[in-house]
């Protein structure tokens, strides 16, 4: 059984069209990385990148890099590198702050412009931050937060549903959400829609321009590989730009921050969406990680996330005692790039794991997760990992 398994691993690794993108991230000898779903792996080029930016821009430049190395621009310029990856055209990305924190102006600016309706629907299945900043944007404006499961959103949604706040991948079981269909839906009742791509940014081609949403959040520091705590980034229509009414108005969203006026003056378009003063650091950290995708052809990376995850399930199906472990995550496309097993000991089990060099994360109470980032990870580390978790569960 094992035999075989080995030779699906090494047939498909052979004849694999990205394998040759896992020589530009530095990944330590003998370790089975299944976790670029929390924290994506660093590519080998940052480290001089950041140098560049410690050592020159500011130790050498001081503020006069705010000028000479563009960093008062960095967030929407970066958001432009990053626009393509999310299906959008420029002008409309733009990275700063964390994702919570994204989500939260897009919320409340999302319900000023949906006035005077003050329903707010909430994923009851998202992710805890996006649920907990749900939850006091509605006591802070007033709106009447509402949980439903994305499989009964059609049924909720009514002429006075103002805001839906959705998750396009399940961070639990890796269940992928249809964004066109709940976007349609939305629409068609006059609602807008704010959704979280952060487990879906990077491996999907999202396609957010052509679906028409409206307002999207997401994380760098998972599959974009942006590193811990990279900025995350706001997607905003352009058509809603012109309109956006958003909470933290702070300089760096004002339409001449050096001014200095007394009267905040939002900016023209996404700009509006900055806080204050961007932190570069973190920040062109992640415009040097971006370099990666380059060249990459997103329908590859999609078509491998599918096949690796795929055979990871056979692997743990026909390596796994079923009394003992369960996957959870669908086997159908309707699946991000993670897969989730239902493991009693799960808790225990991932720092056993990673005493035998098989990195993965967990979820209370008893989830698995093995996040398969295709830039680099290979069948052969889907094939390990699922083999030192049945050698575990053995003993």
């Amino acid at each position: 059984m094992t035999s075989s398994l080995e030779q699906r691993a090494a047939e498909a690794d052979a004849i694999d069209p990205l394998a040759h993108m896992r020589r530009r991230f530095l990944i330590p000898d003998g370790l089975t990385y299944l976790d670029g779903n929390s924290l994506g792996a660093l590519a080998a080029h940052v480290p001089a990148a950041v140098q560049d930016v410690v050592r020159r821009q500011w130790g050498e430049h001081l503020i006069g890099s705010w000028q000479t190395s563009s960093w008062w621009s960095a967030p929407t310029r970066v958001g432009d590198r990053l626009a393509p990856l999310l299906g959008a055209a420029p002008g409309q990305v733009v990275v700063a702050d964390s994702t919570s924190v994204n989500v939260f102006k897009l919320l409340v600016a999302a319900l000023r412009a949906a006035a005077p309706r003050t329903e707010l629907l909430v994923d009851a299945t998202t992710f805890p931050s996006d649920g907990y900043v749900a939850q006091s944007v509605g006591r802070m404006t007033g709106a009447s937060v509402v949980p439903v499961h994305p499989d009964d959103l059609a049924g909720a949604l009514s002429r006075g549903t103002a805001v839906v706040l959705a998750n396009h991948v399940d961070y639990r079981t890796g269940r992928l959400y249809d964004m066109a269909s709940h976007t349609a839906a939305a629409h068609a009742v006059g609602a807008l829609v704010v959704w979280d791509v952060s487990h879906s940014a990077g491996v999907l081609a999202l396609k957010l321009d052509r679906i028409g949403v409206d307002f999207a959040v997401g994380a760098t520091y998972k599959f974009l590989g942006g590193g811990p705590g990279a900025p995350a980034f706001s997607y905003v229509a352009s058509r809603w730009q012109p309109r956006l009414d958003q909470p933290l108005t702070g300089w760096g969203g004002a339409a001449d921050p050096f001014a200095m006026s007394g009267q905040f003056e939002a900016a023209a378009g996404i700009d509006r969406m900055r806080v204050g003063t961007p932190d570069i650091l973190s920040l062109l950290a992640l415009d040097a990680a971006l370099d990666v995708w380059d060249d990459v052809d997103m329908a590859q990376v999609r078509a491998k996330g599918l096949a690796l995850t795929g055979f990871f399930m056979d692997c743990v199906r026909e390596l796994l005692p079923p009394e003992l472990a369960e996957v959870v995550t669908t086997r159908g496309d309707d699946r991000g790039h993670q897969v989730s097993v239902r493991v009693a000991a799960a808790a225990t089990l991932v720092g056993r794991l990673a005493e035998r060099g098989v990195v993965v994360d967990w979820r209370p109470p008893d989830l698995l997760r093995a996040g398969f980032a295709p830039l680099y990870t290979s069948y052969g580390d889907a094939l390990r990992g699922a083999q030192v978790i049945a050698d575990l569960l053995s003993e």
